[in-house]
């Protein structure tokens, strides 16, 4: 059955809730680890969705098992994170967008959905853009991010949600960053917290060790990646339209 098991019981206002499900460059999951290791966010609950992989997960120094889709929180922040340790079947995103959609309309968080575009790095810094549903766009104004400079389209469990948004009519912002096609990313990590996640939350994040750390989180990171590749399935992706418009 479709929920979402509670683990400690935190006081949010109105959170904003970031989506760190795997997908092109580990953009979106690199950003939510960082969150969540930096801001000493709480495991807040475990994800119980239809569709996601039946496997249960475990730390180093922690007997405890758990899910491999959690949320955690930050109550002085008013932030939530959810983290994901498994990719998404593409057959199956539907089914954990209309989970995760139903507890999004119960808590009434406001969610920042996260991907990567594909695009073979250069000295330029990733470029950022924006998309939006409901009256999304006006966080995106706020925090002054792009809009697309082409147009795309975004894939996998985070394109399954932003699309159950716009069904929906709910307000949320998808953040869309250039990123290795094929390595994971943390330089475009980084310049989604610090351009699109900050001033969208309204938080501050310390961002100096991503990139220094680069070579221990790609290390960190290469087994799901490779997991990844192995399987041959779409992850959380944006990427270009390729036809007459």
């Amino acid at each position: 059955m479709a929920r979402i098991s509670t683990v400690e019981d935190v006081s949010l206002d109105e959170p904003t809730l970031v989506e760190g499900f795997p997908g092109v460059g580990l953009v979106g999951k690199i950003a939510t680890d960082h969150l969540i290791d930096v801001h000493g966010m709480i495991h807040y609950a475990n994800v119980h969705c239809d569709g996601l992989p039946p496997v249960a997960v475990y730390r180093e120094g922690n007997a405890a098992a758990t899910t491999p889709v959690r949320l955690y929180a930050d109550p002085e922040r008013d932030l939530v994170a959810l983290r994901s340790d498994v990719p998404v079947n593409p057959a199956a995103a539907s089914k954990v967008a209309a989970c995760l959609g139903s507890w999004f309309d119960e808590t009434g968080l406001f969610p920042v959905f996260l991907s990567g575009l594909g695009r073979e790095k250069d000295d330029e810094p990733p470029a950022l853009y924006g998309i939006a549903t409901g009256d999304g766009g006006e966080a995106l104004a706020r925090a002054e991010v792009e809009a697309p400079s082409e147009s795309g389209l975004v894939s996998g469990p985070t394109g399954a949600m932003v699309a159950a948004a716009l069904e929906h009519d709910r307000d949320a912002v998808g953040l869309v960053v250039e990123s290795d096609p094929k390595f994971p990313d943390p330089e475009a990590a980084r310049r989604l917290i610090l351009d699109g996640i900050d001033p969208i939350a309204g938080t501050e994040t310390p961002t100096d060790g991503l990139v220094d750390q680069a070579t221990e989180i790609r290390e960190a990171k290469q087994q799901l990646a490779e997991q990844m590749r192995q399987a041959n399935e779409e992850s959380s992706q944006a990427e270009p339209l390729k036809m007459f418009q």
